[in-house]
């Protein structure tokens, strides 16, 4: 029979891909995220109006991601500790990394929100500048680079290569979602674009992958 933690990293690598599409539709879409030439008042209005959506989103971005993320880095991790064992614990201790700090993002950035809120109705200066401060925290965590998940991928595609674990198409396309995460240190929203997308495809052929292609047995 298939290996449960293999099925199971596969199922979380689709809902990985999914989370990011819901994440890009609710952002982009519904909520129209930050609000676009809004003053800190009316800024201030739209978390307060907003403050479940916003909460419900953080959970499922960021700790759901996170957990998601953490069963997936393991499923990995099991495939490939036969065939280039150095690299796939490197690479794994790159994943738990950002695991971490994705779910810490999203802690953090709900207890900030809340804060924020209850605040604004008696101090709305002092609350958008705590506001600014938690946005920045958040996003130097998980949200405005992605250093560590880039060289998680990177690292497990070279260590790919060699055996030929996953397709050469695939391999490449790791490559190519590596380096756009690691390029994100520079402050050019092209490269986290470059990241998202090419990271949905990757989570999204990661898990087909993993489900058609379990083994049997893995030690």
């Amino acid at each position: 029979m298939m290996n449960n933690l293999q099925k199971t990293g596969g199922i979380a690598a689709i809902l990985e891909a999914v989370i990011y599409i819901t994440a890009f539709i609710v952002y982009g879409a519904v909520l129209v995220y930050p609000p676009i030439d809004a003053d800190s008042v009316q800024e201030l209005r739209f978390l307060t109006d907003n403050q479940l959506i916003l909460s419900v989103m953080n959970l499922i971005i960021y700790v759901l991601f996170g957990i998601l993320l953490a069963v997936l880095v393991l499923a990995i991790h099991q495939r490939l500790k036969e065939f280039s064992p150095v690299l796939s614990q490197i690479a794994s201790v790159f994943g738990l990394i950002w695991v971490g700090l994705v779910i810490a993002s999203g802690m953090i950035g709900n207890i900030g929100l809340n804060s924020v809120v209850e605040l604004g109705a008696k101090e709305p200066e002092q609350a958008m500048l705590i506001w600014s401060s938690v946005s920045i925290v958040t996003e130097g965590l998980g949200g405005g680079n992605e250093i560590v998940g880039g060289i998680w991928v990177l690292l497990l595609s070279l260590a790919s290569i060699k055996e030929k674990s996953f397709p050469k198409s695939f391999i490449f396309l790791g490559v190519v979602v590596g380096l756009a995460g690691i390029l994100t240190i520079y402050p050019l929203d092209v490269f986290t674009e470059i990241f998202g997308i090419s990271q949905i495809i990757w989570f999204m052929l990661m898990g087909i992958f993993m489900l058609r292609n379990a083994p049997k047995s893995v030690d």
